[in-house]
């Protein structure tokens, strides 16, 4: 099983990047010439859907993606767990006109860099720390004002399923300077295809836009509320996606996880 799947992912990697190549080349001189344009974002919608549409028929991860209605009209923040390049694809195709919030190295790449500031994307540079703060916040409000969503990764980076979560300031500084909503988003796509994993197992990843929670708190109440939101959703899904039955290997670390969290919500497996 796991040599098979093992093929079948190295097949979806090389189609995953090669046509990230292409459709980075062709947005990027698109920006170079015109900047934004509708052909860039129909193309970016094409790039998510299409990977979605590899990984179930290549490797067999089928996505489901629930909640949506809870996403406010006008502008807002989708603050959203990060275990997965899924997460990215899943997320994007349902937030109208997102401007996700990214490390500043991958700007720098040529063609990538260029199509992903023709697609609104907002540059902050973690080795900065708080420095690089207000010009985030620049980028941010000027994103609002164009009428994007826009969409963070509150820990910065992938995470392992139910490991220590580690929420950084920029949702917060965000939130109080933005004054809109924030959605929190649920997952558990780690479980399938993993931050440090060569291989991609079989599965239904799942995502789950969460009531928004309202602008105007203070930021200890925020983050406490983001953080519980996201977290325990993400927990409960994780936990369903066990009971259904986990194609991949689960060692003793993430099987030790998942009993106490599954003891501490009263959930018997």
């Amino acid at each position: 099983m796991a040599i098979v799947q093992a093929v079948r992912s190295a097949l979806f990697y090389f189609v995953f990047i090669g046509q990230t190549a292409i459709i980075a080349f062709i947005v990027g001189c698109i920006a170079l010439v015109s900047g934004r344009t509708p052909l860039s974002w129909a193309m970016a919608v094409f790039w998510c859907r299409s990977n979605l549409t590899y990984l179930r028929a290549l490797t067999g991860v089928k996505t489901l993606v629930t909640g949506q209605e809870n996403i406010p009209e006008g502008g807002c923040i989708i603050a959203s767990k990060h275990q997965s390049d899924w997460d990215v694809f899943s997320i994007f195709p349902h937030t109208g006109r997102p401007a996700y919030v990214i490390k500043k190295e991958l700007m720098r790449i040529p063609f990538f860099g260029w199509a992903a500031r023709s697609l609104d994307c907002i540059e902050v540079d973690r080795k900065r720390g708080a420095e690089a703060i207000p010009a985030m916040m620049r980028q941010a409000h000027a994103a609002i004002d164009r009428g994007c969503r826009i969409v963070i990764f509150p820990e910065g980076t992938r995470k392992a399923p139910l490991a220590q979560p580690d929420y950084r300031q920029g949702i917060v500084r965000l939130y109080l300077e933005l004054n809109v909503p924030v959605v929190p988003v649920a997952l558990n796509s780690g479980l399938f295809w993993g931050r440090n994993s060569l291989v991609i197992w079989p599965g239904t990843a799942e995502a789950k836009f969460l009531p928004p929670i309202e602008a105007g708190l203070s930021a200890d109440v925020f983050l406490d509320r983001l953080k519980k939101a996201i977290e325990s959703e993400s927990n409960a899904l994780i936990l369903k996606a066990d009971d259904q039955g986990l194609s991949r290997p689960v060692g003793p670390e993430l099987r030790e996880r998942l009993d106490a969290i599954r003891h501490k919500s009263g959930v018997q497996a």
